[in-house]
């Protein structure tokens, strides 16, 4: 049987692969588990700089939970609550990865799909692709944690529409509602997101790190200390300060070495 979270890393890239293409990347309760502890081992490594998400093939991303998996393992309150524990597990491991998340969004980003989208920094979709969390129509909640990412993506309002209203958006659409960074031509989606994370790569990595690091804080409403303001300037001491300030005098491409 085939990995269903598959790793490829081209030097400081990684992607991340949903791989069950025959259910559409349909998510299970062992894949939310892999992805997340997939995650958490890439955001430890110092040497990656970028992490491509993607699903297998180009007509899903994702639609999120299989449902065949409700009357085996979500039949009842006390199973789902199990579930939604690896699913919140792997919702923390992607909010607090190091490493910039590029989403590659082919096709279908659905229910837990888009949750997934909205954990990432960078989402990058296709013209055709359809967006949405249609939940109501099973009778589910998106519960607190999962819905934190997309209130965080698009606001309060945003949320509340996508969840009350239950419709599927097009790419257009998910774009002016924030749900989408990016939107291409079908055909160009994965070479737009490979190039977007050699540019991530290509820059500073702790940099990358921190202002990631920062934005997260920044969501967080009590007031930054002092001790937080002054790791502002941390990156000052680095290597790779020294390293881009002399290769911008000299006017050409810095090397970053992650130190």
């Amino acid at each position: 049987m085939p990995e269903l979270i598959q790793v490829d890393c081209k030097g400081p890239i990684a992607t991340v692969v949903l791989n069950r293409p025959a259910k559409l990347n349909a998510m299970t309760k062992p894949m939310w588990q892999a992805l997340g502890d997939t995650i958490d081992a890439l955001s430890d490594d110092d040497l990656l700089r970028c992490i491509i998400l993607r699903g297998a093939g180009e007509k899903s991303f994702s639609p999120g939970n299989d449902i065949g998996e409700f009357e085996t393992e979500r039949a009842n309150k006390a199973q789902a609550i199990a579930y939604g524990r690896v699913m919140h597990a792997t919702i923390a491991a992607l909010s607090r990865c190091r490493h910039p998340l590029v989403a590659q969004i082919h096709g279908i980003c659905v229910g837990g799909g888009l949750e997934i989208a909205a954990l990432c920094d960078i989402r990058i979709c296709g013209e055709s692709s359809r967006f949405g969390a249609p939940i109501k129509n099973l009778g589910l909640v998106m519960a607190y944690q999962e819905m934190a990412a997309l209130i965080s993506l698009v606001g309060r309002d945003v949320a509340l529409e996508i969840l009350l209203e239950g419709q599927i958006y097009d790419a257009a659409q998910a774009r002016a509602k924030g749900l989408v960074t990016r939107v291409m031509p079908d055909a160009q989606v994965a070479d737009e997101a490979w190039a977007t994370a050699q540019r991530i790569a290509a820059g500073a990595p702790l940099v990358a790190r921190w202002h990631k690091k920062f934005a997260r804080r920044l969501a967080d409403p009590r007031p930054v200390s002092e001790e937080e303001n002054d790791e502002c300037f941390d990156c000052f001491d680095t290597k790779d300060f020294r390293i881009g300030y002399a290769a911008f005098l000299a006017k050409r491409k810095p090397d970053f070495l992650g130190e």
